[in-house]
């Protein structure tokens, strides 16, 4: 299993190597806004009772938190949107870390706010077979104090890059969920909570299943 981490450093050096100096500028000085603005102290945090909710997963099915917990842990992986190349970085990893988690007795969960239909593209572009719950209008991840509203000055940019979030969530909102992993034990209290505003850093796998 190779380090997420690693990936994800290689790849950001390849964009800043190629992408305009005052893009990557733009880019960075948003990261750290949104790292200042003290949302990562707002999150719901370990030890707190994670909040039960029901949403549909990308095939419409419902499904409600709760009823995960009553067979086992639940790591709750929440992420932007499918595209996002760290989401994605993210997904492959926890693909890969799958059968190392479910051996550990626990029960690997996805929350986005993209489409089901978009959610369902990203699971199967990522050789995933999990649920991925449609956060429409990132309810849930308000709740859980992750929610913040992309700025004006990065939408051309994504656009430039070929990044259209109204297409993936439905709405013009351009509100996002910062990226996060929770271990919710069965008893509905959070064992352990990854949140990070710098979108670049996610969980490492192997960090996961020590904490399992």
């Amino acid at each position: 299993m190779g380090s997420l981490r690693q990936t994800i450093e290689t790849y950001k050096s390849d964009i800043v190597s190629k992408a305009p100096k005052d893009v990557i500028n733009v880019m960075q000085r948003c990261n750290e806004e949104l790292k200042m603005s003290g949302i990562e102290n707002q999150a719901l945090s370990a030890g707190k009772l994670f909040p039960d909710f029901e949403l549909p997963n990308q095939k419409g099915q419902l499904r409600r938190f709760s009823d995960y917990l009553k067979s086992s842990l639940v790591v709750l992986n929440i992420y932007r949107g499918g595209w996002c190349p760290y989401c994605n970085f993210e997904m492959k990893a926890l693909s890969e870390a799958l059968p190392a988690i479910q051996a550990k007795g626990a029960i690997l969960v996805g929350m986005s706010p993209e489409l089901p239909s978009k959610a369902e593209m990203t699971a199967s572009n990522n050789h995933i077979d999990i649920d991925v719950l449609y956060d429409a209008g990132n309810a849930i991840s308000e709740k859980l104090g992750l929610v913040f509203t992309l700025p004006e000055v990065l939408r051309p940019i994504y656009r430039e890059f070929g990044i259209d979030i109204p297409a993936y969530n439905g709405d013009e909102s351009f509100r996002l969920p910062v990226p996060a992993t929770y271990i919710v034990e069965k008893s509905g209290k959070i064992r352990y909570a990854f949140v990070n505003a710098d979108y670049t850093a996610r969980m490492e796998p192997s960090d996961i299943l020590a904490r399992l």
